[in-house]
Parts: structure tokens; C-alpha cells; sequence
């Protein structure tokens, strides 16, 4: 294997569910209705696509690009006050990065990734956010991209994800993937059946020996 690429959210740090508040409570002042398969529909969804999502099916009374705006910002609010790294996520990657090229394919927005990278100082040098391409998650769209940058073919990356749209997309890359189940979200088990998975981030340098 030639190189790891690691999702963000769920993975490095514990924002699936800062995400999830942010979200609704956005909606909630806006008209919106949120909907019990809302916050699982989102999750691997691009910018675009989630604000899409937002103002078609939970009914937020604004358009798309003021929605992405708007929870954007209240996101870097959240992180500003506290980032939530996972235990054991900076030592992984600087563990990893070590050994391998190393990159980020997330689905969280630019600017939000390079938040993360400024805190941790992690030396990642390609991060891919799905905002950039046709389609997030499940679509391999991003996988595929930060391969791409780090100049490796996709069947020679090891990708680490923990959703169930995550985890779809780093196998349509043709990606070896290992999965660190996000406790809160759980993935669906036939898509954890066809990858490796590991009790928590910190076991993946020893799982890459």
C-alpha cells in the first residue's frame, strides 16, 4: 500500500453530532420540520448537497448557498470554542504520516478541515473536501480526488472511515478500508462486513504494521 487517507468528521474528531445540533437547531429557526432519517441522510453529503437537502426536505424557509453560510458559521463558532479531536487522533495520523503519504477526503466544508489542520498542526499535506466535487459521499468523488493529489492509485490506499456513506465510498475508490465505527451513528453491518474494523482510531498504526 502506497498511502492512508483519512475521513475528519467521526474519525479525528467527534463532530457528527455537533454537526447534527447545529444543523437543527438552524432548521428550527428557519421553518424547518426535521425529520428522524434527516440526520443519517446528511452524513457524507457535500455542502451543497446537504443545504440542498435542508431547504427540499426539512423545509428551511432560505436558499441553499444562505443555509451553507449560515450553519458554516455556526460550526466555527462551535469549534472556536472547543474542537472536539478524538483521543488518539493526532498520535495516529503523526504515527501514520510517519510511514505513509497521508491525506484527508471529508466531506466537511474547506474551511472547516483547515481549522482542524491549524489546531492540530498535523502534517497532511493534501486534504480534499467534497464541496470541490460532482458528489459526496457515497459517491467515491472525493476518495478518488485525494488520491489523485497525492499521487497514488486508489487501489493502493488505505482509506479510514466510520459511517455507512463513508465507508461506500472509499470502497467504490477500490480502496482497502478500515472502519472505526462511530459509536453515536453506527454503520449499517452489511457495509462493516466488507472491511476491517477496529475498536478505535488508536489502533490503526499497529493495524497498518
Amino acid at each position: 500500500m502506497d498511502a492512508v487517507i483519512f475521513d475528519l468528521d467521526g474519525v479525528l474528531i467527534d463532530s457528527e453530532q455537533v454537526w447534527d445540533e447545529v444543523r437543527q437547531s438552524f432548521a428550527a429557526a428557519h421553518g424547518g420540520t426535521w425529520t428522524p432519517e434527516a440526520t443519517r441522510a446528511m452524513q457524507g453529503m457535500s455542502t451543497p448537497e446537504w443545504a440542498a437537502y435542508l431547504v427540499s426536505d426539512v423545509g428551511v424557509q432560505l436558499k441553499p448557498d444562505e443555509v451553507s453560510a449560515g450553519v458554516i458559521a455556526e460550526m466555527q463558532k462551535a469549534y472556536a470554542a472547543h474542537l472536539p479531536v478524538l483521543p488518539g487522533a493526532v498520535e495516529a495520523v503523526q504515527a501514520v504520516a510517519s510511514r505513509y503519504p497521508v491525506a484527508i477526503a471529508s466531506s466537511a466544508p474547506a474551511v472547516l478541515i483547515r481549522v482542524f489542520l491549524d489546531v492540530t498542526g498535523l502534517p497532511v499535506p493534501v486534504a480534499v473536501s467534497s464541496e470541490s466535487c460532482a458528489a459526496g459521499k457515497p459517491a467515491p468523488d472525493v476518495y478518488l480526488a485525494a488520491a489523485e493529489q497525492l499521487g497514488v492509485a486508489a487501489a493502493a490506499c488505505y482509506a479510514v472511515e466510520d459511517s455507512t456513506n463513508g465507508l461506500k465510498a472509499a470502497l467504490a475508490a477500490g480502496m482497502t478500508v478500515l472502519a472505526v465505527p462511530n459509536p453515536h451513528f453506527p454503520p449499517a453491518e452489511d457495509v462493516l462486513a466488507q472491511v476491517r474494523v477496529l475498536g478505535s482510531i488508536a489502533e490503526l498504526p499497529d493495524a497498518l504494521a
